[in-house]
């Protein structure tokens, strides 16, 4: 799952960026308004975290921006200012939840993986699909309730692909939700997570969760469902 921060405080950037990356979500870091909004608008990512006082663009025109060109991500604002008005102002233009500064980083963090449960439409934390629980707290998983190890980007692809159980995801979209901008994508290597996913899901080739379409991508069989 993959995170645009726009946040110009450059300290308070680093610690949120290496928080969530420490949860294995990939995080673009930005410090200017334009140039998080021309990422916003070019790439569908799962969350915004967007801070209202930035030095160029302000937050609430990125948001804005995003919305009429049909971006439907989460975003979650961040702001010194306390007053009703502007937590109204940045909902009102299209953000889903605020926090206002000074905040507690963990806090931030809950309030992030709420809002990607949202909008999958999977609102608890555990994504449970027969003997396979992905438990997205615990940024565990279990098969047969036994740990699964996984890499970070084994792990995240197996999320993306559960919280999409049934559709067709391809490789082009699959990477854009894996990597951080700055990051080459090799198909080859994307191919490796999904066969060593697939080995370990499923190593006695009974289960058979995840498929792959020949020259469309790959697709999570399981029915999935939250608890």
């Amino acid at each position: 799952m993959r995170i645009l921060l726009i946040e110009d405080e450059a300290g308070l950037r680093g610690q949120i960026a290496e928080l969530l990356r420490g949860r294995n979500y990939a995080v673009d870091a930005i410090g200017l308004g334009e140039e998080g909004c021309y990422l916003g608008s070019e790439i569908d990512f799962d969350l915004a975290i967007v801070d209202l006082g930035l030095p160029d663009l302000g937050g609430l025109s990125v948001i804005q921006r995003w919305r009429q060109v049909g971006r439907r991500f989460p975003v979650l604002i961040l702001t010194a200012r306390g007053h009703w008005r502007e937590k109204v102002e940045g909902l009102e233009a299209g953000a889903d939840d605020y926090l206002v500064k000074p905040f507690h980083v963990e806090e931030l963090v809950a309030r992030a993986q709420a809002l990607i449960r949202r909008a999958s439409g999977l609102p608890s934390s555990r994504l449970v699909a027969g003997p396979i629980v992905l438990d997205t707290r615990a940024q565990q998983v279990l098969l047969q309730n036994k740990p699964l190890a996984l890499t970070a980007y084994e792990y995240r692809t197996l999320e993306y692909l559960m919280r999409h159980a049934g559709e067709t995801v391809s490789k082009a979209r699959l990477g854009e939700h894996l990597y951080e901008d700055h990051i080459e994508r090799d198909s080859n290597v994307l191919e490796q997570y999904v066969a060593r996913l697939r080995q370990k899901l499923d190593p006695d080739k009974t289960l058979r969760p995840l498929t792959t379409l020949r020259g469309q991508g790959y697709r999570f069989e399981l029915a999935v469902a939250s608890e």
